[in-house]
């Protein structure tokens, strides 16, 4: 069932909000660290993640916050009437299966707005508004050209959802908190696949 106003999908949120805090409470997050020397890819995953500092990462927060709650309303929107927004918007972009594509834009920045609102698989969620935004600026401009006025808002919500995707979501994340966990085990499965030559002595017979 769809939310039909602004204040049940804020509760909606904060209760969602309380729900993962609780849970994140229960775990130690601080004593999670790699076991194992992490490979190099998952040193690099540890470093998108947990790259900024505590002033960049509030920063990051600010625009999660920001960016997912206002994409979830229009999420809501091409989820209430579908059919409207696919002979509105998607039809002029002579896409096949227009109400198949209307669907999938709601539903990609109605979850993916979760998804960068808790930063949790924010990556998945930030491409998945940055898709549905880059669609929505080339169907502006095909149908109005650059106008700016009509630009405005796409190019925001495209800008700060590329920046998510860039930059990671930063410390106060769920990705963050769990990513050590997650390259522990790779590691550990790294290291236990990975075989070690000794030097064996051989001993030759004289004749």
């Amino acid at each position: 069932m769809l939310l039909s106003n602004p204040i049940e999908w804020l509760t909606a949120f904060l209760a969602a909000t309380v729900a993962v805090w609780f849970l994140g409470r229960s775990l130690p997050w601080a004593a999670l660290q790699p076991i194992a020397q992490p490979s190099p890819l998952a040193a690099a995953a540890l470093g998108y993640l947990q790259r900024p500092g505590r002033m960049a990462s509030v920063g990051l927060l600010l625009l999660r916050l920001s960016i997912g709650l206002v994409m979830i309303h229009h999420g809501q929107e091409k989820l209430a009437d579908p059919q409207q927004f696919a002979s509105t918007y998607v039809a002029s972009l002579h896409l096949p299966f227009p109400l198949f594509f209307a669907y999938a834009a709601g539903f990609s920045e109605l979850i993916g707005s979760w998804l960068v609102i808790l930063g949790l698989f924010t990556p998945l969620g930030a491409l998945a508004l940055c898709s549905t935004m880059a669609v929505a600026a080339y169907q502006h401009i095909l149908t109005g050209g650059f106008n700016i006025y009509v630009l405005e808002l796409v190019l925001l919500y495209l800008g700060g959802s590329l920046a998510i995707l860039l930059n990671g979501p930063g410390r106060f994340s769920f990705d963050a908190g769990m990513a050590p966990l997650l390259l522990s085990d790779v590691g550990r499965r790294a290291s236990s696949s990975r075989t070690t030559l000794q030097p064996v002595a051989i001993p030759i017979e004289r004749s």
